[in-house]
C-alpha cells in the first residue's frame, strides 16, 4: 500500500486528471442512465394509449410530422429519433413524417399537404413559423385551422415551450413530455399575428414583431462566442458605438381592443326531426325574409402616432396566456430613445431571457390592428419570430385564439387556476 500511495504522490498530476475523468465519466454514464429511464417511463404511458381498443370501423388518427433536422446545430433529427419518434409510433397514431431539407420548404409543403387529423412541428421557432405561415395561406385556411397542432422543441430558440409545458432543465424530459402532451389531447387556443407588407404575401407570427436595437445587437451575440459568458453584454457594448443614441422613427395608425366573441359550441348541433324540418320550409315559403337594409358601418377609429424608439415590439399574449380574457388584444410597446449606455448592456440581457419585455418608461398600447410606416429609405430587418425579415412599411393584424396548441394538463390547470386568483 505504501508503496501505491508513493507512486500516487510522485504522479501527482496524472493522478488528479486520471481521477477527473473517471469522476467525469461516471457522471456520463449515469446521466445516460437517467435520461434511458425516462424514455422507458414515457414509452410505458404512450404504450397505454396504443393499447386502447378502436372500432374496427374507425381509422387510426393521422398525424403528419414537420421535422427540421438542421434545428438544434443539425442534432434534431438525432433528438426526435431517440425522444420523440418511439412514443408516437408506440400511441397507435398513424404517423408520416415529412423531413424538410431547405428554409422555407415546410411552407410550401404545408400549403400541398392533404386531409390530417394532427399536425406536429419538430424543430424551433422558424419551423413553427413556417408551418404556421404556410397553413394559414390556404385557401381553405378556415377549415384546416381547426387541427390541433403539437410541438415538438427541437430548436435552439423555442418560446412556446414557456407556454406549453413545465420547465425541465433535461432535454429529453422537456422533448418526451411535449410528445407525451399530444397523445393526453388537453389544447389551449393561441393567438397569431397576421403581418403584411405592401407587395409581400402575408407572414404569420405567435410570438411577435421586433424592430430596434435591442434586436439588432442580439443577431450578433453569437459573433462573441469567444467571450463565453460575457459574449451577451459585449454585443450591446460594441453596439454602443454606433451613432448614440440609437433612434427609430416611424409612424404609427392603431385600433384599440376587441371584445371576446362567445366560444364557439364544438359539437355540431343534433340535426331536428323530420316534421320540424318541412314545417320550417313551409314557413319560409310562405313568409320569405325579408332583405335586411345594410346600415352604415362607422369609421373606424383609427390612433396616430409619430415616433422615435430605441425598440419597438408587437406582441401576441400567447407568452402570459389568460385562457378567461374578454377584450382581445397585441401589445404595442414604444421603448423611450433616451436610455443610457449602461441601461442599454443592462436590457439588453433581460431582452435575450424574455425579448417582448416592455421596460418601464416605455409607452405600451393595447391594439388589434396597427400600420405602422417607415420612413423612406429605411434599412435594417424586423425579427418575426426569432426570424429575420427586411425592415418595410407593414399592416399588423390581430388573430384571436386562431389556432389550438397541444399543451400539457398540468400548465392548463395553472393557467385556470391563475385567472381565477
Amino acid at each position: 500500500a505504501g508503496k501505491v500511495f508513493g507512486t500516487l504522490r510522485s504522479h501527482w498530476k496524472k493522478t488528479t486528471f486520471g481521477v477527473c475523468l473517471l469522476s467525469w465519466g461516471g457522471n456520463w454514464l449515469y446521466g445516460k442512465h437517467c435520461d434511458n429511464l425516462l424514455r422507458r417511463a414515457a414509452c410505458l404511458e404512450a404504450q397505454v394509449f396504443g393499447n386502447q381498443l378502436i372500432p374496427s370501423n374507425m381509422p387510426l388518427k393521422k398525424a403528419t410530422v414537420f421535422l427540421n433536422p438542421a434545428a438544434c446545430k443539425g442534432k434534431a433529427r438525432n433528438l426526435f429519433e431517440k425522444n420523440a419518434a418511439p412514443i408516437l409510433h408506440l400511441s397507435g397514431l398513424d404517423v408520416n413524417i415529412v423531413t424538410t431539407d431547405y428554409e422555407g420548404q415546410a411552407k410550401k409543403l404545408m400549403e400541398l399537404m392533404e386531409n390530417t387529423d394532427l399536425i406536429i412541428i419538430a424543430g424551433g421557432d422558424g419551423t413553427v413559423q413556417e408551418v404556421v405561415t404556410g397553413l394559414l395561406r390556404r385557401a381553405d385556411e378556415a377549415a384546416f385551422s381547426k387541427i390541433p397542432i403539437g410541438f415538438i422543441p427541437l430548436g435552439k430558440t423555442c418560446t412556446l415551450s414557456h407556454t406549453l409545458y413545465p420547465e425541465s432543465v433535461n432535454q429529453v424530459q422537456h422533448i418526451t413530455n411535449a410528445t407525451l402532451a399530444i397523445l393526453k389531447g388537453e389544447t389551449v387556443p393561441l393567438d397569431v399575428l397576421q403581418i403584411k407588407g405592401e407587395k409581400e404575401q402575408p407572414v404569420f407570427a405567435l410570438s411577435g414583431l421586433r424592430w430596434g436595437s435591442y434586436r439588432d445587437a442580439g443577431v450578433k451575440v453569437s459573433k462573441y462566442w469567444y467571450l463565453g459568458p460575457l459574449k451577451t453584454k459585449a454585443a450591446h457594448f460594441f453596439s454602443t458605438f454606433k451613432e448614440w443614441p440609437q433612434k427609430h422613427q416611424a409612424a404609427l395608425m392603431y385600433l384599440g381592443p376587441t371584445e371576446r366573441p362567445p366560444e364557439e359550441p364544438e359539437e355540431k348541433p343534433s340535426r331536428p326531426p323530420l316534421y320540424v324540418r318541412l314545417y320550417r320550409r313551409l314557413r319560409l315559403y310562405l313568409s320569405p325574409p325579408q332583405k335586411e337594409i345594410p346600415q352604415e358601418v362607422a369609421p373606424e377609429d383609427w390612433q396616430e402616432l409619430k415616433l422615435s424608439t430605441v425598440e419597438l415590439s408587437i406582441a401576441t399574449q400567447n407568452r402570459q396566456l389568460d385562457l378567461t380574457r374578454t377584450e382581445d388584444f397585441m401589445n404595442i410597446c414604444i421603448e423611450a430613445d433616451t436610455v443610457s449606455k449602461g441601461q442599454f448592456v443592462n436590457r439588453g440581457s433581460q431582452k435575450m431571457r424574455d425579448p417582448h419585455m416592455c421596460p418601464e418608461g416605455s409607452q405600451c398600447i393595447q391594439a388589434s390592428r396597427c400600420i405602422l410606416q417607415l420612413p423612406e429609405g429605411t434599412e435594417g430587418s424586423f425579427g418575426i419570430d426569432n426570424e429575420e425579415y427586411e425592415a418595410m412599411p407593414v399592416e399588423v393584424k390581430l388573430l384571436p385564439r386562431k389556432l389550438r396548441f397541444f399543451c400539457d394538463p398540468r400548465m392548463r390547470e395553472q393557467m385556470l387556476r391563475a385567472a381565477v386568483q
